[in-house]
């Protein structure tokens, strides 16, 4: 109803103060709507630089040939641009775990170091060893690698010697051989070799001893080549002291060196799960030291014999700064590994390890 004691409302233009008003509310919200938005970005980058921080600054570097930066911690967890490779849900390395030492990109191949693990197949060793297959995925292995034959011995000569010498069983030294082996070849070539053999009491041993087997130390049966190895053939030593951890602090792991754990830590009489942890403790230190970081050292981890049920198939693993996720599925076999040394020593080849497929060759190794 129209009230007649109000005065009609006036229409047309609003007065000035109104729309002043309107002005400074309008940039008051967009002042404060700005600061907000700049507030929650600062906060994004803060807390993303400080989950980086915390993800990459404990870790050194490792460089690849290619150009990946990647952290190995010492738990096996591999890591490429920032990403966990080695399983769904990993995270990167604490301020507590080991880092791989940043190596030196595009180094040609000076030493390797072999590590023997027994009697189990590439499809047991992918399964119960988290640590070596997470290696194996971030530089490169073998899906096609065969052992000679079955028990332990022959396969060992045949790494050692590219022959079986006639071995049909894996007793203690009653096989003497009298051809040379890898060894052998790397002294004549002027260069060092050495032989790292846990549980022995004392150099060369011939005898069983506790968790100690001959049978796992080829160099014991070249009977040319004793004096060596009584010299060069030594304990392993702890993961403080002895000839192993002095040689990786030292940067003086031989041109040819070979480690075997003992009867429970290479898995022979023990758990894969053993034998992982015992490579994961001793490679931590191995890619801690110079000889590492110097980008010239392979470090190849195989197993001598599968346990008979896989048709003789095992997992062969190569780790040297030119693998990057790289799997050979040519067909490989242990005289490939005794061609690898005998090339790499630029020394004479030595019996099936003259015809064997190339090992460098399928891994594209430096040599």
């Amino acid at each position: 109803m129209y009230d007649l004691g109000k005065k009609p409302v006036r229409s047309g233009p609003a007065p000035f103060r109104y729309w002043l008003s309107v002005v400074l509310v309008s940039a008051v919200i967009a002042s404060l709507s700005m600061t907000a938005r700049f507030g929650d970005s600062q906060a994004v980058a803060e807390a993303s630089s400080a989950d980086t921080s915390a993800a990459v600054e404990p870790a050194a570097e490792w460089q690849s040939d290619n150009g990946l930066g990647s952290n190995l911690s010492a738990t096996g967890q591999v890591y490429v641009g920032g990403h966990g490779t080695a399983g769904a849900g990993t995270q990167p390395p604490s301020a507590t775990t080991s880092p791989m030492g940043t190596t030196s990109p595009g180094r040609k191949v000076a030493k390797t170091l072999t590590l023997v693990v027994e009697n189990h197949s590439t499809s047991q060793m992918q399964r119960a060893m988290p640590y070596v297959f997470g290696l194996a995925k971030r530089f490169g292995y073998a899906s096609n690698w065969s052992a000679i034959r079955h028990p332990s011995l022959p396969n060992y000569l045949a790494l050692t010697g590219g022959s079986t010498a006639g071995a049909t069983d894996a007793s203690p030294p009653s096989h003497p051989v009298a051809g040379r082996s890898v060894f052998g070849v790397a002294l004549a070539a002027r260069k060092t070799a050495k032989v790292y053999q846990e549980g022995m009491k004392v150099n060369c041993q011939s005898t069983p001893a506790g968790r100690y087997a001959p049978k796992h130390n080829p160099w014991a049966y070249y009977v040319n080549e004793r004096s060596a190895c009584r010299s060069l053939d030594v304990p392993v030593g702890t993961l403080t002291r002895g000839p192993l951890h002095s040689d990786i602090v030292a940067g003086t792991l031989p041109a040819v060196g070979e480690v075997t754990p003992d009867l429970c830590n290479d898995a022979h009489d023990c758990s894969l799960a053993a034998a992982d942890s015992w490579l994961r403790a001793w490679l931590t230190r191995v890619f801690a030291g110079p000889d590492w970081r110097s980008g010239k050292l392979a470090v190849v981890i195989t197993a001598d014999e599968d346990d008979g049920r896989h048709g003789n198939v095992v997992l062969t693993l190569v780790i040297h700064p030119s693998q990057n996720h790289r799997v050979v599925n040519s067909r490989l076999n242990h005289y490939s590994w005794t061609r690898l040394v005998t090339d790499l020593m630029r020394g004479p080849c030595l019996n099936r390890g003259c015809s064997a497929a190339s090992m460098s060759a399928a891994f594209g190794l430096p040599l």
